[in-house]
C-alpha cells in the first residue's frame, strides 16, 4: 500500500510538472484574434493597432481574423466551440459578448458559461448622427421631426441585437418616436449607409470614417450616449441633456473559450496590460474615440453579468428581436 501511494504521488507530481511546463511554453505558435465585424470598424481598428505590440509581448504572431455576421454571433460562437488552448480568442463588446443571446434565440453559446474573460480593452461613448438631408440642427429638433414623421426615419446598426441596435431602440422608446431598423453586417457598412443617405440616423461606436463624414458635412453630430460630456466626442452634447437618464457606454474585451487554463489566461492578461499601458497606444485609441483600459478577468466577468438585467426589460418591452 505504501509503495502504491508513493507511485501515485510520483505520477501526480510528474503530471503537474508536465502541465506547468506546457503552460510555461505558451504560446508556441500563432494566436488568432477574431474580430466579429468587417474591416474598417472601431473593433477592427483597435485589434490591428494592438497586433504588432501584442506579437512582440507574446513572442508569437497575433493574427487578426475578421469573421462578420449575425451582429457578431458567428465569430463569437466559433470561439465558444474552439479548443481551450489560448490560440483562438474573440474581441467582443456588450453586443455579442453579453446581449445577443437575449435577442437571438438558439444562438449557440452562453455569454458567461462558454467563455473565460481575459481583459477589458477599452470603453467609449456612442455618437449619434443624422444625415445632412434631415431638417434638424440638434437633438431636440430631430425628436420633433421624428414625432411628426412616425415610421419614416430609418437608422442603421451593426446587426440585430448589436449595442447600436439596442441603444437606438432605447432612444426611440424614451423619446416616444417610431424608427425603422436597418441592420448591416458590421459597423463599417452601417456607417457608410448613413454617410450615403441610405438611412437617416446612426447611433453607435465612433470611427475615423464617421468623423471624416462629420467634418465633411455629410452627417450632423447631434449627441453622445454618456450621461456627461466626453472628451472622446468633442462638440457632442449628451443625449441625457434632452432625455434625462439616458446613459450607455460601449465596452470592449477579449475572451477565450471556456476551460482555457488559468496560467494561459494570466499570460494573455499580462500581455494586454503591458501593451495598453504604453502611452502611444493610449493616444492612438483616444484618437479613435475610445479610452484604452484593462482589467482582471474577474472584473470583465462582472461587467458581462451586469449587462443582462440592464437590457432585458427594454428588449421585452420594445419587443426587440432578430431581423
Amino acid at each position: 500500500m505504501r509503495w502504491l501511494m508513493k507511485s501515485l504521488i510520483a505520477v501526480i507530481t510528474l503530471s503537474a510538472m508536465s502541465a506547468g511546463s506546457a503552460y510555461a511554453e505558451y504560446p508556441d505558435r500563432p494566436i488568432h484574434l477574431l474580430v466579429p465585424y468587417p474591416p474598417g470598424g472601431l473593433v477592427d481598428t483597435m485589434a490591428r493597432t494592438m497586433q504588432e505590440p501584442l506579437s512582440k509581448a507574446l513572442g508569437q504572431p497575433v493574427i487578426v481574423d475578421n469573421k462578420p455576421g449575425a451582429a457578431g454571433a458567428i465569430a463569437t460562437r466559433s470561439v465558444a466551440q474552439a479548443a481551450p488552448d489560448g490560440y483562438t480568442l474573440i474581441f467582443g463588446n456588450n453586443g455579442p459578448s453579453a446581449l445577443l443571446p437575449l435577442v437571438q434565440k438558439d444562438i449557440g453559446y452562453d455569454p458567461i458559461a462558454d467563455f473565460e474573460p481575459i481583459s477589458m480593452i477599452a470603453t467609449a461613448p456612442m455618437v449619434m448622427v443624422i444625415h445632412q438631408s434631415v431638417p434638424a440642427k440638434d437633438l431636440k429638433e430631430f425628436i420633433g421631426y421624428a414625432l411628426q414623421n412616425p415610421g419614416t426615419i430609418a437608422y442603421s446598426s451593426a446587426g440585430s441585437g448589436s449595442l447600436g441596435h439596442l441603444a437606438s431602440e432605447l432612444f426611440a422608446h424614451v423619446a416616444g418616436v417610431k424608427l425603422i431598423h436597418v441592420p448591416y453586417k458590421g459597423s463599417a457598412p452601417a456607417v457608410m449607409a448613413v454617410l450615403g443617405g441610405e438611412v437617416k440616423m446612426y447611433l453607435s461606436s465612433p470611427s475615423d470614417t464617421l468623423t471624416a463624414g462629420i467634418k465633411a458635412g455629410k452627417v450632423r453630430l447631434i449627441g453622445e450616449s454618456s450621461s456627461s460630456p466626453s472628451s472622446l466626442a468633442p462638440g457632442a452634447a449628451p443625449i441625457a441633456d434632452v432625455l434625462p437618464g439616458f446613459d450607455v457606454l460601449i465596452w470592449y474585451g477579449v475572451l477565450a473559450p471556456r476551460k482555457t487554463p488559468k496560467p494561459i489566461i494570466d499570460r494573455l492578461n499580462k500581455a494586454f496590460s503591458e501593451v495598453l499601458a504604453q502611452k502611444n497606444m493610449r493616444d492612438r485609441f483616444h484618437s479613435y474615440g475610445a479610452d484604452a483600459t484593462t482589467s482582471s478577468p474577474e472584473e470583465l466577468t462582472r461587467r458581462i453579468a451586469e449587462e443582462v438585467p440592464k437590457w432585458r426589460d427594454l428588449i421585452e418591452t420594445a419587443r426587440i428581436a432578430a431581423q
